[in-house]
This record gives structure tokens, sequence and C-alpha cells, in this order.
């Protein structure tokens, strides 16, 4: 009894422990393929992929050789696999710059019809983008042999990373989509057949709420209706014809993405409005969020020189590099007439027009600022995962949307009491002074978004968990198929029970037919002769 219990207490017991846990960790791991999107994307993505790494998976990102973001990181787990495509990055960033200004400085001043022609051929050109990307990796026979090879078990993609889907079909292997609502919701309503009433769920660039009055609802009706023509006419004439050639057999966009397993939707109730949802649906925003860490030193100095004032966050996002020196020197003159001190990130020639409280960095700590007890307000573009980092702080903000989503997202917190929403073209140095001073001294504002927090936090599952479990649950059961609407199999006329109301308007129509024809044939029967005998006489 004596020499077994020095046993277990010996060193030897305690690795033999050790080795077996670590081996059965190993056998536990799975294989996950990543087709990440870039810049705010890839960051938000990067989060699961450390998350599934530091749970023992094995890691594989494909990332093409011009991604101006996608960037390797060290990690033993995760396996960077570049693939050849004849871009330059700054060729790539020339295009998103062009995709950016067109939004930026143009949508302003161009007539409807000039913004419709210059988004179509920025549209092309990023289509255009899309198909060389493809063929990196799908007309790579090497390639592909080695990720057969490979045996994954799942394919986590952004469906800003074209033909995912397609890969994923072609190497057998169950995928997730990770995204962001799109415009209009075209592909979740089209290919992942999620309801979305437009009598109360708002169209993406509408900027409704979900309690629209008749004309809102006849706008938002037809919204989704030209999103929806939009769609399929662009489907039709270039990425279905893509396919079909890249498969080898006729092939459209829908048929292949509807077979995703599992959504996950980069919002959560915090920020949409009340709406329908699948199973195979999983609201998963703010998964990047994490509490503060400190600052550096000097940071930390100049944020509490600040005194009771506080500090002011600025930041446009990762992609705006291209401020004019007029719009540059409007939002610094602002920033120098508050009392707080700001910290702005900023690339370009320095505002001349820039005060003494205001200092500009190339980066920052944005989650780590927004975190801290000094900050008052946040200047946003309106990018979901700054806008996911101020309801985890319960920080107010200013926003100043540019492109794509961002005025809906900023809606949806104007809406809710949580921001100040201007006009970046249109805007002033007194219209940001005064949104300043709106969401920093009226108490409503940190109140709302105070509100919005308490509900982001008060969650059975932390975001990034829920993230973490539906790919395991996916990579577990090969697939979840099971949570697929059987939707996906249905006709356009079926869905809609058009076939249903065919047929029901049909025997109605036979019922009233016969019954007429009976009534007349009786009313011929009986008064005919009571006609005739009096005409007789």
């Amino acid at each position: 009894m004596l020499n077994s219990t020095k046993a277990h207490g010996s060193p030897i017991f305690f690795y033999i422990i050790y080795f077996l846990f670590v081996g059965l960790l190993c056998v536990d791991g799975g294989k996950v393929l990543i087709l990440p999107g870039e810049y705010s994307h890839w960051h938000n993505m990067r989060m699961i992929v450390d998350k599934l790494a530091g749970r023992n998976h094995s890691i594989t990102v494909l990332v093409n050789s011009a991604s101006p973001s996608v960037k390797s990181f060290q990690n033993d787990r995760v396996n960077f696999t570049i693939f050849h495509v004849p871009l330059e990055k700054q060729e790539v960033n020339e295009m998103w710059n062009e995709f950016v200004d067109l939004w930026m400085y143009h949508a302003h001043t161009a007539s409807k019809i000039q913004m419709f022609f210059k988004t179509i051929a920025v549209m092309e050109r990023v289509a255009s983008h899309n198909f060389i990307i493809c063929d990196g990796f799908m007309r790579n026979e090497e390639l592909i042999d080695t990720l057969k090879k490979s045996d994954f078990d799942v394919i986590l993609s952004d469906p800003m990373m074209p033909c995912s889907d397609v890969l994923a079909e072609t190497l057998d292997v169950p995928f997730i989509l990770s995204l962001r609502l799109t415009f209009g919701y075209v592909f979740e309503r089209e290919c992942g057949q999620l309801p979305t009433p437009p009598s109360y769920v708002p169209a993406v660039p509408a900027q409704f709420t979900d309690r629209m009055d008749f004309v809102e609802r006849l706008q938002n009706f037809l919204f989704y209706g030209l999103h929806t023509a939009f769609f399929y006419l662009h489907s039709k004439l270039s990425v279905n014809k893509y396919l079909s050639e890249i498969r080898g057999k006729p092939t459209e966009l829908c048929d292949v993405l509807s077979k995703a397993d599992i959504w996950l939707i980069r919002t959560y109730w915090d920020f949409e409005y009340p709406r329908p949802l699948l199973p195979n649906f999983k609201f998963v925003g703010g998964l990047h969020c994490k509490p503060a860490k400190p600052l550096p030193d000097d940071m930390e100095e100049f944020v509490q020189s600040s005194g009771d004032d506080g500090v002011v966050v600025f930041s446009l996002g990762s992609m705006i590099k291209n401020l004019t020196m007029e719009r540059a020197n409007t939002i610094a003159s602002a920033l120098g007439q508050i009392p707080q001190k700001v910290l702005w990130r900023y690339s370009g020639v320095r505002p001349e027009t820039l005060a003494p409280n205001t200092r500009l960095y190339d980066w920052l700590p944005q989650n780590d600022l927004l975190g801290h007890p000094k900050t008052k307000a946040f200047i946003t573009h309106g990018g979901t995962n700054g806008i996911y980092e101020a309801i985890y702080h319960g920080v107010p903000m200013v926003g100043i949307p540019l492109f794509a989503d961002q005025p809906d997202n900023l809606n949806h917190m104007s809406t809710k009491g949580a921001a100040v929403s201007l006009h970046f073209n249109n805007m002033e140095s007194k219209d940001l002074v005064d949104a300043l001073n709106t969401v920093i001294n009226n108490p409503s504002y940190k109140e709302s978004i105070m509100r919005l927090s308490r509900i982001h936090h008060d969650q059975p599952m932390k975001p990034l968990d829920e993230a973490v479990f539906w790919i395991e649950f996916v990579m577990r059961n090969k697939g979840a198929k099971h949570l697929r609407v059987q939707a996906h199999n249905l006709s356009w006329y079926q869905y809609h029970c058009l076939d249903v109301f065919a047929f029901l308007l049909t025997i109605v129509g036979l019922f009233v037919f016969v019954v007429v024809k009976s009534c007349c044939f009786c009313f011929r029967r009986c008064c005919g002769k009571s006609l005739l005998k009096k005409k007789t006489e």
C-alpha cells in the first residue's frame, strides 16, 4: 500500500497523466479550412481562428498572394497556405480605394443614373477580381489535390472570399458562412431561405426601422424587389456562367451557397430589430470584443491628462486613408473646439487646423481605448466591429457613415438612442461639435448605450463561444443538414403556395360554375314551363 502511494506521488505518474491528456486532445482535434475576407472581416474571423487553435484544432488559412490585409501570425496549429494570383497588392488596394471613393466623394454630387452606372463599373471590376481569385485555387490541381488529402472536417468562409462554397462541394466538406447581413438580405433571403417580411424587416440601405408607415413599406417592398432583380441579373449574366464553366456543369450561385450548414451572423438582438430566424442562422455579433487591456504608457499619460473632461476616440476604419485636406481640416477644426482630448486614427498629410488637444495615430488599440473609464464618446464610420466594441464597453457614438452597410448600422444605433449620425460630405465643423456635445452631455445617450450593453452581456453563452460551438457541432455531426429548412427543395411557386392557391381557385371556380349552371337549369325547368303556359293562354 505504501509503495502504491509513492508511485502515485512520483513525477513519472504525473508525466503519464499529462501525456495521456495531451494524447486525448490530439485525438479530439479536428481540421478546419479557413477562407477569410479582407480588412475588418479578417479581424473578426481571426478571433475564431485563435479560439479554434486554442482548442487543439489544426487550422489552415487559404489566402491569395495579393491579399492586402490577411497577415500570418505565429501559432503552431495555424498554417497559412498562400496561392498565387496574377494580381499585385497595390492593384487590389486601388480597386478597394476606388470603391470607397465612389461612395465617399461622388454619391452626393452624381445623379442617380450616374451613380448607377459608376456602381455597375466598380462591381464589374470587383467581380473580375473575384474570378481571378477563384481561378487561383479552383484551377490549381496540385493545390486541390493537397486540400483533398488534408481531409478537412469543416470549411469556415466569408462570402467576401469567392468560390468558397464551390470549393466545399469539390472537397465534399460541410461549410459554414460568417457574414454581416447583406444588402436587402439577398443572400440570406434567396439562398438561405431566411424569412424576411418587407412589412417590418427594413432593407439595408433604406434606413427604415421595423415600424414603417405605408409609404415606407411601399419603398421597402420596392427595395427588396430591386435587390432581388439585380442579384439574379448579375448572377445570370456573370457569376452563374463562370461557376458553370469552372464546375463543368450548369450551376447557379444560390444552388451552391444554399448548401451552407450554418450561417454565423455578425450581429445580435442588441443591434437587430426583432425578426424571424431559421435554425441554422446563429447570431454571434461582438465575438471579437473583450475586456480592455492597459494602454501603452505614452497613450495612458495622454488620456490621464484629460482630467474630468475625458477623451474622445476617433477612427474611420482600416480602409480609409484618403481623406481630402478640406474634409480633414473641417474635422480637425471641430475636434479643437471640444474640452476633451482626442485620439484620432489618421493616415495622411497632417491637417492644418489640428489643435493641441488632438493626437494622430497610425493605429489605435480601439477596444482598449473604448474600455477605458475616461472615454466619453466614439466617432466612428459605422463598421460592425467598431459598433460592437462601443456596445460592449457602453460608449455613445457619433457616426460618420461612408459606404456599404455603415449608414444602416448607424441608423440602428440612432433609432435606439445610442448615437448621432452625420453626413460625411455635408458635415460642417459646427455639426460635429454639436453632435459630440449632445452624446457626451445628454445622459440619455449614455443610458441607451448602457442598456444595449447589458443586453449584449446578458447571453447564455459568449458570442465567440457560440461561434466555436456551432463550428465544432458541424465537425462532430459531419454537417448540420437537419437544421436546413425544406424550403431549399421547393420551387418559388411551391414556396409561396401558388400551386395550392391555383388549385383552390380552380375548385372554387368549378364549384361556382356548377352552382350557376345548376341554378340556370332549375330555373329553366321550373319557371320555363310556367312562362310558356302563360304565353300560350
